[in-house]
């Protein structure tokens, strides 16, 4: 993941209870200003595909699956590193073009690692994935067995019980723990945003985590009955806004489950635009958590290109 030179990694910086128990969000405003986003801003032609390109470089190409292979997985891998077609790539004017990064569970690590050769980051999802009930030492544990086995990025999850009860001190010091343990390697805290119920829960649980050191907060493990949504998104882009006017701190942010289609796309694209600006829409600050997501943009992009609609298997994924 190349990263600008003055680029500073978030480091811990204390928890403050007085600012997370006065976080408030008006839900009605959230909703609104969502309903907005999804229907003034729009692109066409040459700018979405400009931006549809930049979905692609700030995808974490995603296998999560309980009937993963390591062949799977080598072929994530090489579609992660030439995820469009060579014509389409003449035809865009492109010379060289990756996703962000792949994300895979700890056992999948080694058959990342034998393709990419460290030509893309790694993500391993970690700390009991999806669930995140083991005990923190079985956690901490599996973060640094995927950290030695050649992960860059590590996809925690939080415990889930520490915001539904508002113990915000056990949930920052979870978090810290799981910063201290991943190293060099970046960490991304999935909040389970579909399972901690309230958009005030989201607001003060971004925070903490933010306060705790996490590089990126992420929506969603994808396998809640809720996944990613525009008005969540608008409330934890907000907070990393607050937090980086606050401590100078550029937190990244990934959306991730039920992102599928290039439409979609380009509303997360949206809203990072017109919440934190061009200097979030970049791989080392946003990624978009998606499998099956490139299917539609590489046809919207041959659409572009050729005028014409092909049909989804023409784009088969790994």
């Amino acid at each position: 993941m190349t990263q600008p030179l003055d680029f500073k990694r978030n480091t811990a910086v204390g928890l403050d209870l007085g600012l997370v128990k006065h976080v408030k969000v008006n839900r009605n405003a959230a909703d609104r200003r969502a309903a907005s986003l999804a229907n003034r801003r729009t692109v066409k032609k040459e700018y979405q595909a400009a931006w549809l390109v930049r979905a692609i470089e700030c995808m974490d190409l995603t296998t999560l699956g309980g009937d993963d292979t390591p062949g799977r997985v080598e072929r994530l891998c090489m579609k992660a590193m030439r995820p469009l077609r060579a014509d389409l790539m003449q035809a865009l004017g492109l010379e060289s073009l990756t996703t962000g990064a792949v994300c895979v569970y700890h056992e999948m690590i080694q058959p990342a690692v034998k393709i990419l050769q460290g030509r893309l980051p790694i993500a391993a999802v970690s700390t009991a994935f999806p669930a995140g009930l083991s005990s923190l030492e079985t956690k901490l544990r599996e973060i640094e067995l995927s950290v030695a086995a050649g992960a860059t990025e590590i996809d925690i999850v939080i415990t889930r019980q520490h915001v539904l009860t508002g113990n915000w001190q056990a949930l920052y010091d979870e978090m810290l723990a799981y910063r201290q343990a991943c190293g060099d390697a970046h960490v991304k805290a999935i909040l389970a945003t579909g399972d901690i119920v309230t958009l005030d829960n989201v607001a003060k649980a971004s925070m903490v985590c933010m306060m705790a050191g996490a590089d990126f907060i992420k929506t969603s493990t994808g396998k809640e009955g809720v996944n990613a949504t525009i008005p969540v998104s608008l409330v934890m882009t907000r907070a990393i806004r607050d937090y980086y006017e606050q401590t100078g701190f550029q937190v990244g942010y990934k959306p991730a489950g039920g992102v599928s289609t290039a439409k979609a796309a380009l509303q997360y694209l949206t809203v990072m635009k017109e919440e934190l600006g061009n200097d979030w829409l970049q791989p080392h600050l946003f990624r978009i958590g998606a499998s099956s997501l490139m299917t539609d943009i590489e046809r919207q992009l041959e659409h572009y290109v050729t005028g014409n609609y092909s049909a989804a298997h023409r784009h088969a994924q790994p």
